[in-house]
C-alpha cells in the first residue's frame, strides 16, 4: 500500500473556511472602527473651525473693518477680530446630520456619550488674545 503525504485539497479548503469564519467573527470585537470614524470627524470639525476662524479673522484685518462680508453674508466680528461664538459654525460650515450645533458648540451625531464627543469655540474677546478650542473625545 502507498503512504500518503501531504494534505487533500478539501482538507485545506476547510481549513481556510473555518479560519475566514472565525476572522469575521472575532474582528469586530477587536476592532472599533465606528468610534475612529467619530474622532476622525470631530478633528475635521475642529479644524474646519480653526480655519475658519483664522480666514475671517483675515478678512476682518484686511478691511480693517469689524463688519465683514463672507460669501454674501455680512458677520460682525469681536474686539480681536475673531468671529463671535454665535457665528463660528456657519462660517466653519459644521451642520448637518453628522453634527449637533448649538451656539459654539458641535458634537458628533452618534456618539455614545455626545458631551464627551464634541468641540468648542471660546472666542477670548478682548484685544491680543486668541480664541479657544476645546476638542473632548472621550466619548466617541
Amino acid at each position: 500500500m502507498k503512504k500518503q503525504f501531504g494534505f487533500t485539497l478539501i482538507e485545506l479548503i476547510m481549513v481556510i473556511v473555518i479560519l475566514g469564519i472565525l476572522a469575521a467573527t472575532a474582528l469586530p470585537k477587536f476592532v472599533d472602527l465606528a468610534g475612529d470614524a467619530r474622532k476622525a470627524s470631530l478633528s475635521a470639525a475642529e479644524g474646519s473651525i480653526k480655519s475658519a476662524a483664522m480666514m475671517a479673522r483675515s478678512a476682518a484685518l484686511v478691511k480693517a473693518s469689524a463688519v465683514v462680508s463672507i460669501e454674501g453674508t455680512s458677520y460682525t466680528m469681536e474686539a480681536n477680530y475673531y468671529p463671535k461664538d454665535a457665528d463660528i459654525m456657519a462660517l466653519a460650515g459644521v451642520s448637518g446630520p453628522s453634527y449637533t450645533v448649538t451656539a459654539a458648540t458641535a458634537q458628533v451625531a452618534g456618539a455614545t456619550t455626545p458631551a464627551s464627543c464634541q468641540v468648542v469655540y471660546s472666542n477670548a474677546g478682548t484685544v491680543n488674545t486668541t480664541p479657544t478650542y476645546t476638542k473632548t473625545d472621550t466619548g466617541c
